[in-house]
């Protein structure tokens, strides 16, 4: 099932109606208790979540998140000493600025002073 059609189903329900056909569900049934409201509200924010999740996700470079290999380290080693731009470098391996600087600093060829990028997952950031 697709994200839309069970925020379709889920919206439906919260507003008290069949997903099948929208008449209206009987006033006895389970879904106008608070709880259940409240619990498919929470259901349509974890969709949407998801969703945000996966669209910022689609924006990020290809090689977001992966391991440095020893020649790819060797191809920036000889970028960055060629003085080709750090944003250049960071499509042409498909990682962030962030990420290059980060590793040019853990190769000992920038220092953090040099940075342009703040922050980040290590202690020394």
């Amino acid at each position: 099932m697709q994200h839309t059609e069970a925020k379709t189903i889920l919206t439906s329900l919260i507003e008290g109606r069949n997903p099948d056909s929208g008449e209206r569900l009987p006033k006895e049934c389970v879904v106008h208790r608070s709880d259940v409201i409240r619990a498919l509200l929470l259901g349509v924010g974890a969709i949407d979540a998801s969703d945000a999740r996966a669209k910022r996700r689609a924006q990020l470079p290809k090689n977001v998140g992966r391991d440095w290999t020893t020649k790819e380290e060797e191809q920036l080693r000889s970028e960055f000493t060629a003085k080709e731009s750090l944003s250049a470098i960071a499509a042409q391996h498909g990682r962030t600025l962030r990420a290059i600087e980060a590793r040019l600093q853990k190769m000992g060829l920038i220092t953090a002073e040099e940075r342009t990028t703040r922050g980040g997952f290590t202690s020394e950031e």
